[in-house]
């Protein structure tokens, strides 16, 4: 029964902040069902949990992993091409109330523009730029959580961000609208390439 009552504090601390991690990994429609995954096994090594990290450490660490899977499986690039599509309508980086259209459709646009060129990275390189730049830890978390050295993570996010700086550069213009809110426009050499194929 204890066992019971700490699972359920630990579920109701940490789901919400996992869901949101994994979302950013992954993506929204795959991100409530490799939660669940987290918090099934998280159930289940509760009682053998030993204490020599932090909990939440533990159990960001198995959040990776899940998520690391899912990347690297066969079937991800195929339904992230099909995800693309139809998670349009949802923002899946700022949680903020509705703001009016205009500023609505940049930041969306945004959004998907940011996410897509994440999307291009490495898994490596994407997990640590979402575990430092979103869930905000710092480099020794991130080292404890992918079970690498300090130095690892300190290179992988210097080179992490050398190339998400260089996609970017190559595929966006990035400006500051009439209303001064930061807001890209993608390059027309981007777009030719679509279209041709």
């Amino acid at each position: 029964m204890q066992k019971e009552t700490d699972f359920e504090r630990v579920y109701k601390e940490y789901q919400p902040k996992i869901l949101h991690y994994i979302s950013r990994l992954i993506s929204d429609n795959e991100a409530e069902d490799i939660t669940q995954e987290v918090f099934e096994k998280v159930n289940r090594g509760l009682a053998g949990f030993k204490g020599k990290s932090q909990l939440s450490t533990w159990i960001y660490r198995i959040a990776t992993n899940a998520a690391l899977d899912r990347l690297r499986s066969p079937s991800f690039k195929h339904n992230t091409e099909e995800l693309t599509e139809t998670s349009e309508e949802k923002n899946v980086w700022t949680n903020h109330k509705k703001s009016p259209v205009d500023q609505q459709l940049i930041r969306k646009e945004m959004s998907k523009c940011v996410q897509e060129h994440i999307d291009k990275l490495s898994s490596d390189y994407k997990a640590v730029i979402v575990l430092s730049e979103h869930e905000g830890l710092t480099n020794q978390e991130i080292a404890d959580i992918l079970q690498v050295s300090l130095d690892t993570v300190k290179i992988r996010l210097h080179r992490a961000r050398a190339r998400l700086k260089e996609i970017l550069d190559k595929a966006c213009d990035f400006y500051h609208n009439e209303q001064d809110i930061l807001a890209c426009d993608r390059k027309s050499s981007v777009i030719k390439f679509k279209k041709s194929n």
